[in-house]
């Protein structure tokens, strides 16, 4: 379905070791860029001892935004393969920060890839993943002539309904689901003296 994305209910851990090296992993889920700073200052206080603290996120769930920081490891070896599992598990509003401590041994390119990889997936296959529907909210203006007939239809359609304000022009708040709306507004836009605005 093109309006359904994945996301994870509650935070998750995970680690990967290699040759002294510990990565350890966390992700969260986000709503936006604020929650991701902090979420970020909170590890990096937590760990302030580790070399790194490597991240990706994406945001969104049509236009995806997302970022990607190897936080002085070599260009391309820990924010881009951690972002590539974000994107291979198709998981958004998601934060992943891998955190390493160093263990005397280095890894190469390769290694640090492979490495930040795994975290990731460690991480992942430790979380709640979500599948959520995209919805879309309108707002509705009635008159108390048209309102046994929009609260039909809404009971009808099983419609979640945000908030109803009963004032001299009634508005009623509700959501639908995405590959729904365009259904749902015509058989609104057909009653007269209803208006129907998005949200």
């Amino acid at each position: 379905m093109d309006d359904t994305y994945r996301t994870i209910t509650e935070p998750a851990e995970g680690l990967f070791k290699d040759k002294g090296s510990k990565f350890i992993s966390y992700l969260h889920p986000v709503t936006n860029e604020d929650e991701i700073r902090d979420i970020l200052a909170t590890i990096k206080k937590e760990h302030y001892s580790a070399r790194h603290h490597c991240y990706a996120w994406r945001l969104g769930m049509e236009d995806i935004r997302f970022r990607a920081n190897d936080d002085g490891e070599p260009s391309s070896t820990a924010g881009k393969p951690i972002l590539g599992q974000l994107v291979s598990h198709e998981l958004t509003n998601v934060l992943c920060v891998v955190v390493r401590y160093f263990g005397g041994t280095l890894l190469g390119v390769s290694g640090l890839i492979q490495a930040y990889r795994q975290a990731a997936i460690s991480a992942i296959e430790a979380a709640c993943i979500e599948t959520r529907i995209i919805e879309i909210t309108y707002d509705i203006q009635c008159s108390y002539q048209e309102l046994n007939t929009v609260m039909q239809i809404i009971k009808s359609e099983s419609l979640n309904t945000t908030h109803i304000d009963m004032r001299e022009q009634i508005s009623i708040g509700f959501s639908v689901r995405k590959s729904e709306a365009e259904r749902i507004e015509q058989i609104f836009n057909q009653i007269y003296g209803v208006i129907l605005k998005k949200i």
